[in-house]
């Protein structure tokens, strides 16, 4: 699906801001250093304190999800899109999600009067309670829809996800830490834009993914980024644009947030399958698909092939195996559980094809 940044004016805006702002350090026990609002609390924290420790700990990632827009709002303020997964979500230590446009009411689109090749997300507010309802713990904002109704939809985006004590990261410099089994967990998003941490800038991502290992003991990386389309489905080796926008090395990028203390990076924005890597011991995610859009991703082929991945790490950041569901979304946009399994067939497919002997290989009923 065509995407369009706003205008020249609006990026240098942003490029300014970015001279004077700190970085974000989000933390499941206080507020967030150089941010004027409260972070969002992580929804078991409190709880949690009190658990005895665990040795490991469950991350659940799903790819692009738009919970309402323009092109469809879907029906129980969101509900809808989840009934066939939120058995899935639930049952992670941390679930995950990249929130694909915004939460709010109001203002101008990045796309003004242009109806052709630019598309802006917005959904009612109150839509992140199907968010919450769904299991989802925190929510990537690190992608080209989180600015697409400017400053105002993000800030009142912000204010719905604290509203229903969802967690979020990916806005420049970015740290957030949960804590999950008495492990804590910090995660940090990417994307090639201003409003969010630049993955084109390997030196920063150095730089912010080992800030992040010395907060936590377990550091998951959130990136959106590649091409996007039906022939996109395989990561190339070297620099990716999409609609005329450097999207930066994928795997370049990927690799040094693994180097510099990634215990886990997954990947959004090609919006269909591409494959997984384990890259020195870590693995490495590249997208899962679209998750779910009432009527604002097309679902025709392959494009209706998605996916969960549920990944099971140690505190000392060693993969102890997981498990990729295999889904199909409804024309609608609504995601399920698939039987037969195509999904899972087309991620072994491409991730043989692509990193041959550090592939994951994933068993019929997708565990690994």
């Amino acid at each position: 699906m065509g995407r369009i940044l706003a205008a020249g004016a609006l990026v240098a805006a942003w490029a300014a801001a970015l001279v004077v702002l700190a970085p974000l350090v989000f933390a499941e026990d206080g507020p967030a250093e150089g941010s004027a609002a409260p972070p969002a609390r992580d929804r078991e924290s409190v709880a949690d304190e009190d658990r005895k420790p665990s040795s490991t700990v469950s991350v659940a990632w799903a790819g692009d999800i738009t919970p309402g827009s323009r092109y469809g709002k879907p029906p129980e303020q969101g509900r809808a899109l989840f009934n066939g997964v939120r058995a899935l979500l639930v049952g992670a230590d941390l679930a995950v999600g990249n929130l694909e446009g915004t939460l709010s009411v109001g203002g101008a689109s990045k796309c003004g009067t242009d109806g052709g090749q630019c598309f802006s997300f917005q959904a009612p507010p109150e839509n992140a309670g199907a968010l919450s309802w769904a299991g989802f713990d925190l929510m990537n904002l690190a992608n080209n829809h989180a600015y697409d109704f400017g400053a105002s939809g993000q800030g009142q985006t912000l204010a719905a996800l604290r509203a229903q004590n969802i967690a979020h990261t990916g806005l420049p410099g970015q740290i957030t830490v949960v804590r999950r089994r008495g492990i804590r967990i910090a995660t940090v998003g990417f994307a090639p834009y201003p409003w969010a941490s630049d993955l084109r800038n390997l030196t920063a991502v150095r730089e912010l993914v080992r800030a992040a290992a010395r907060r936590a003991e377990l550091v998951v990386v959130l990136a959106h980024l590649g091409g996007e389309g039906t022939n996109q489905m395989h990561t190339p080796v070297g620099r990716e644009v999409a609609m005329g926008e450097d999207r930066g090395e994928t795997r370049a990028f990927t690799h040094t947030a693994v180097d510099s203390g990634a215990d886990l990076v997954v990947g959004s924005g090609p919006h269909v399958l591409r494959g997984m890597e384990l890259y020195r011991g870590k693995l490495i995610a590249y997208s899962l698909g679209n998750f779910a859009g009432w009527h604002n991703f097309s679902t025709a082929g392959a494009l209706s092939l998605s996916g969960l991945l549920n990944v099971r790490l140690s505190r000392d950041g060693d993969l102890r195996g997981g498990k990729f569901t295999a889904l199909r979304l409804s024309s609608a946009g609504a995601p399920s559980p698939d039987l037969s399994g195509e999904a899972t067939a087309l991620v072994n497919e491409l991730s043989r094809e692509d990193f041959a002997g550090a592939s994951v290989r994933l068993l019929g009923d997708g565990s690994f």
